[in-house]
């Protein structure tokens, strides 16, 4: 039987949303120096249809663990142009959203990110041996003094930590899991409980018709977004070419931009056009990225 990949975010989700003591050995072996997670309530188990066919979006799981911190776990497979700018918001927002109007800032826990990489972030020569890395607010001179624990954010380059055999065995055997799921003989060398489990439950979701039905819709989505930003920015860049680069560049990127911001939330106003059309190429670069994450068309265009 061929399996689900458990890199695809739907799948992923899943199959930890409904397992969280999985979810809390994979957050174990990320934080392998910090005290064990035994309890874990995922805030987010529900998928909805549409976010499955959405594109440009991640499907993330928001957990909560005994002492009330959260955790954002997100699977990521491609890599945005405002990547990190990205991840800092939504670990922020999972910061801010605890309180309400009116609570005290000594009720917030800690917020921390947790995304696993199926792409190399940091690929300068000084960078290649290391995979793990974790971010925290601490003084450039002085990076021994930490400000305090309400923001932490652990990246795993999973194919640099797979080529480099990075991190603990628990965190290993997960990179190893994720990466090499279809390699049986790989694998059965796995001594590792909760990876072992973790590949039953993915036997099981391949094994179930309407799962699998479900992760070829949300694979047939992101290959949809792949060829569509792929196509618009290989029409936009030509348009420039053909105009002189100084000249078209603000007309190539004004180009690009009208096209997804079409296929994604339909026809365009006048206004919009216009908007469009006016604006400094700085802005339009800005608006692109925010494609990505804007839930609808004002929310592209919501900061100058």
């Amino acid at each position: 039987m061929h399996l689900l990949d458990p890199k695809n975010d739907f799948v992923f989700k899943k199959l930890f949303a409904e397992a969280p003591t999985l979810l809390a050995a994979l957050i174990n072996a990320v934080r392998s120096t910090e005290p064990s997670v035994t309890v874990v309530e995922v805030l987010n188990p529900r998928i909805a249809p549409e976010e499955l066919a959405g594109k440009y979006i991640v499907l993330d799981l928001l957990a909560q663990d005994e002492q009330g911190r959260r955790y954002n776990i997100e699977m990521q497979v491609r890599r945005y142009r405002a990547w990190s700018a990205r991840s800092a918001y939504y670990l922020a927002r999972t910061l801010s959203q605890q309180l309400d109007g009116g609570d005290d800032y000594e009720q917030l826990k800690p917020a921390i990110g947790i995304h696993l990489l199926d792409f190399e972030l940091f690929n300068a020569p000084e960078q290649q041996g290391q995979a793990i890395w974790c971010f925290e607010l601490r003084d450039r001179t002085q990076p021994a003094l930490k400000l305090g624990d309400e923001l932490q954010l652990n990246l795993i380059e999973l194919p640099k930590a797979d080529r480099l055999g990075a991190g603990t065995p628990a965190l290993a055997a997960w990179v190893a899991f994720l990466e090499h799921w279809q390699e049986e003989r790989r694998m059965q060398q796995i001594d590792y409980p909760p990876v072992q489990q973790a590949l039953q439950r993915i036997r099981d979701l391949s094994a179930d018709a309407e799962t699998r039905r479900l992760a070829f819709v949300r694979e047939r989505a992101l290959r949809d977004e792949r060829s569509e930003l792929r196509a618009a920015r290989e029409e936009g860049w030509e348009e420039g070419r053909e105009k002189g680069w100084e000249q078209g560049r603000e007309e190539a990127l004004a180009a690009m931009l009208t096209k997804l911001l079409s296929r994604r939330f339909g026809p365009l106003s006048t206004v919009t056009q216009d908007r469009l059309r006016k604006a400094t190429a700085e802005q339009l670069e800005a608006w692109t990225d925010r494609i990505l994450d804007a839930p609808d068309l004002e929310a592209v265009f919501r900061h100058q």
